[in-house]
């Protein structure tokens, strides 16, 4: 139930399966067997990625927390930085869009009108194994792909239904003016569409989300990189929150609340996870290490009184003063760890003690980490007391 139980092999999460349907039980995002109805299609598929580019931060802070921080960016998962995975067809589409329907003369929209009508069918997705993407077109769907493995995917639902929802009633009253001002049906959606899909060009990204180039890219086109739990949950401190409320979600208060709860859920479970593994080292790591620590000295104490030159132990000399090294580093971490969250129960805002924990508690345990990972190393099996990592996987 760990997003990411282990350094360096892959985390655990959800794909959450998303679309929209008529009261009558049809998909608005399949664009189905008639051609002429691809138009409605196109409509609520450009609404939706011009939601995503508007919702953005509210899609990461409803997928942050202190598990899913250590996975979002790693091995399969996805990274911070949401965009929108279109697949080579309808990135095609919409730039080919874009370019003629913003035209208000006639040929250009029955250009636009002519592409949507021959668009080819997307109800199997023939490109999309880009799981690097946190937010997927997969043919009659989209998939949020960041949705760690413990959480209750009713969150991240949400935030898609109302973002979704506000950017359609945004479009339904662009569309009402263009319509009592005279213009076509067809011609005012298309008109509008082109404009929204150029106004969220920034969120959409075909390439590799693990790659620097992207993290660099994104932040010249604007996009947020919030690598954090805390830094993710300071939207709702935002007017980019407002949408919760004005869709009735939240009351302003409950926005504050849920806030609150976020943050005293983040600092809970890194308090615990700290405090585990400080007795973890206390009880295990650090016995078990001294004790081979002793037996090597002794070996090499015995080998020292029949005369043995200091080439004959050279091997386990080295191996003891590594052991001290790694001894002492994870011991005095773990006493700075328990300095610094000491320190975090006398800060009285929830967001500090949250921020607290996230950049002093945290380096710490990961300092600690890597010292046990050495002892791991260098302690002989018998000695260990606790599953090696290779046990763990592939032996016990």
């Amino acid at each position: 139930m760990h997003e990411k139980p282990f350094d360096g092999v892959n985390g655990s999460g959800k794909h959450n399966n998303w679309s929209m349907a008529t009261d009558t039980g049809k998909n608005v995002l399949s664009p189905g067997k008639e051609p002429g109805k691809n138009l409605m299609f196109l409509t609520f598929f450009v609404n939706t990625i011009r939601a995503v580019y508007e919702g953005a931060d509210l899609i990461r802070a409803s997928i942050a927390t202190a598990n899913n921080d250590h996975r979002l960016g790693a091995n399969e998962a996805p990274p911070a930085i949401i965009s929108a995975f279109l697949g080579e067809t309808m990135d095609k589409l919409l730039n080919e869009i874009e370019k003629t329907g913003k035209s208000s003369n006639a040929s250009g929209l029955k250009t636009a009108l002519d592409l949507v009508e021959k668009m080819p069918l997307l109800e199997k997705d023939t490109t999309d194994r880009n799981r690097t993407s946190p937010f997927a077109f997969t043919g009659n769907k989209f998939e949020i792909r960041a949705v760690g493995s413990s959480q209750n995917c009713a969150g991240p639902m949400t935030i898609m239904n109302t973002i979704v929802a506000a950017q359609l009633i945004k479009f339904k009253e662009e569309l009402d003016k263009s319509l009592a001002a005279g213009q076509k049906q067809e011609e005012a959606v298309l008109t509008i569409l082109a404009r929204y899909i150029k106004e969220s060009k920034k969120v959409r990204f075909e390439g590799n989300g693990y790659s620097d180039e992207w993290k660099e890219e994104a932040a010249k086109r604007g996009l947020n990189n919030f690598t954090t739990t805390p830094e993710a949950l300071r939207v709702y401190s935002t007017k980019k929150a407002d949408v919760l409320v004005k869709a009735g979600i939240f009351s302003k208060k409950e926005l504050h609340a849920y806030q609150e709860v976020q943050y005293h859920n983040y600092v809970t479970k890194v308090q615990i996870e700290s405090r585990t593994l400080g007795d973890m080292v206390a009880n295990l790591v650090l016995p078990a290490a001294i004790a081979y620590q002793t037996r090597l000295a002794q070996n090499i104490s015995t080998l020292k009184s029949i005369g043995a030159t200091e080439s004959d132990y050279a091997t386990q000399l080295e191996i003891v003063k590594a052991l001290s090294v790694a001894i002492h580093t994870a011991g005095e971490g773990v006493k700075a760890m328990t300095t610094a969250r000491r320190t975090a129960s006398d800060i009285e805002s929830i967001k500090d003690q949250a921020t607290h924990y996230n950049d002093i508690v945290k380096p710490l345990m990961e300092t600690i980490r890597l010292a046990c990972d050495r002892l791991e190393y260098l302690v002989a099996d018998s000695d260990w007391a606790l599953p090696k990592y290779r046990e763990l996987f592939y032996i016990r």
